[in-house]
C-alpha cells in the first residue's frame, strides 16, 4: 500500500497558524470479483459478530451500500453515533474518520467500536491539537467554547458545546441571544459563515477542511457560465467566494435533499464527491458536476475527496471484524468530559426541534442529518 503526504493548517495556543503535513494511505484497487467476495464476507461477519456498520456519506460507495443492505446507516458523524447508540448490536463498525469512531464510543461506552483503519484522520482534527486548544481557551475564559463535531475527544472534553452544521446556527444564535461571546473551533470558514448569519461575537480558530478549502470562486464562476441552468450547492466549510455563489448553502443532508427534491436538471456540488454516490442513487436522472478545485493531481490536494475517508475499504471492514483490530478507546475522564458538550447539544435540539436545518431522521430511510 502506498501513501501520499497532504498539507493541513495547524494553529497554536497564541493563534498563529502553520502548514503541517500528514500521510494518507492509498488502498489498492479491487477487481469486481474481489469486491463481490469481500462484500459477501463482510455481510456474513456483521451478522456473526452481532455488529452493525455505520458509514459516512463520504466513504466509498461499496461501504455505503453494504451499510444499507445489512441494516446499518449512512449519515453524518453525530447521526452515526446516535444510530449506533440506539441499535441493539454489541459491536459498531464505523466507516469514516477517527473522530467519528470516538464520538460513537463516547455515546456507547459499553459497546465495542471498530474502525476499518484507525489511522484515518481529519485535517480539522489534526489542526486543533488538544493542548494548544486548551491553552487558547484558558486565554479567553469569558467565552463559551463551541466546537464542531470534527474534533478529537480531548478537544470536546474542553468544550461547552459540540455542534454539527445542521444545528450550529441555532445554537450560536441562542448563545448570542443570551449575551454570550463564543470561542469557535476548528473550521474558520464555517465559523465565519455562522458569524455572518448570526452577528455573534465569535473568536475563530484558524483550521480548515482540506477538501472544502480547495474549492475556488473564480473557477466556480466560469463553470456556472458553462452551465447557466445549474443550481450551485455548497457546504459552509467552503471559502466565502464559493459560498457567495451558492443557491443552497447547507449541511450534507440539505445538499442531498436539494438534488432529490429540486426541479433543476443540473447541479454543481461543492462538497466531498463521496456524497455523489447517494445523490446518483436517489436522483438517477439528474446531472451532477463537481465544484472546481482548480485542477486534478498537479494543482489540487484533495481533488474534492478526503484522502482519509478514502482509507475506508472493504478489506478493512473484513479485517477489523475478523481480528478485532482497529478498536476505538476513549479513556476516562476524557470520555465523560466530552460527553457533556454532546449531551448539551442533544438536549438543545430535543427542546428546540425546529433548530435543525433538516429533519433529524433524514428524509429517506437510514439517512441522517449532517
Amino acid at each position: 500500500m502506498t501513501a501520499v503526504l497532504y498539507d493541513y493548517t495547524r494553529q497554536d495556543a497564541r493563534g498563529a497558524s502553520t502548514t503541517e503535513q500528514a500521510w494518507a494511505k492509498v488502498p489498492p484497487p479491487l477487481n469486481p470479483a474481489e469486491r463481490a467476495e469481500l462484500r459477501d464476507r463482510a455481510a456474513t461477519l456483521l451478522k456473526e459478530r452481532d455488529a452493525v456498520l455505520v458509514a459516512h456519506y463520504y466513504v466509498d460507495g461499496d461501504l455505503q451500500d453494504l451499510a444499507l443492505a445489512t441494516g446499518g446507516m449512512v449519515a453524518d458523524s453525530l447521526e452515526m453515533a446516535r444510530f449506533g447508540r440506539d441499535h441493539p448490536a454489541r459491536t459498531l463498525v464505523v466507516a469514516g474518520v477517527r473522530f467519528m469512531g470516538e464520538t460513537a464510543k463516547i455515546l456507547s461506552p459499553a459497546k465495542r467500536v471498530l474502525m476499518p483503519d484507525l489511522e484515518a484522520t481529519c485535517s480539522l482534527d489534526l489542526g486543533c491539537p488538544p493542548d494548544a486548544f486548551a491553552a487558547f481557551c484558558d486565554a479567553h475564559p469569558d467565552r463559551q467554547v463551541v466546537v464542531y463535531a470534527n474534533t478529537s475527544a480531548a478537544v470536546k472534553a474542553r468544550a461547552d458545546w459540540m455542534v454539527t452544521s445542521s444545528c450550529a446556527l441555532a445554537i450560536v444564535q441562542h448563545l448570542k441571544d443570551q449575551g454570550r461571546k463564543v470561542l469557535w473551533a476548528p473550521d474558520r470558514h464555517l465559523g465565519r459563515w455562522i458569524q455572518e448569519q448570526t452577528g455573534a461575537d465569535m473568536l475563530l480558530w484558524q483550521g480548515d477542511c482540506i477538501v472544502h478549502d480547495e474549492f475556488k470562486g473564480l473557477e466556480l464562476e466560469l463553470l456556472r457560465r458553462e452551465h447557466p441552468g445549474a443550481l450551485v450547492l455548497v457546504h459552509p466549510e467552503s471559502p466565502r467566494s464559493v459560498v457567495a455563489q451558492a443557491d443552497v448553502v447547507g449541511s450534507t443532508t440539505q445538499l442531498l435533499e436539494a438534488v432529490v427534491k429540486g426541479s433543476a436538471q443540473t447541479y454543481i456540488v461543492g462538497t466531498d464527491k463521496g456524497l455523489m454516490h447517494r445523490m446518483r442513487q436517489l436522483a438517477p436522472g439528474k446531472t451532477l458536476l463537481e465544484a472546481p478545485t482548480a485542477g486534478v493531481s498537479a494543482t489540487c490536494k484533495s481533488c474534492a475527496h478526503c484522502p482519509w475517508m478514502a482509507m475506508n475499504v472493504l478489506q478493512g471492514v473484513v479485517a477489523c471484524l475478523e481480528t478485532g483490530r482497529g478498536e476505538v478507546l476513549v479513556p476516562e475522564p476524557v470520555r465523560s468530559q466530552a460527553l457533556g458538550c454532546i449531551e448539551r447539544m442533544l438536549d438543545f435540539v430535543k427542546a428546540h426541534p425546529g433548530s435543525l436545518a433538516a429533519p433529524r431522521s433524514g428524509f429517506v430511510p437510514n439517512v441522517g442529518v449532517a
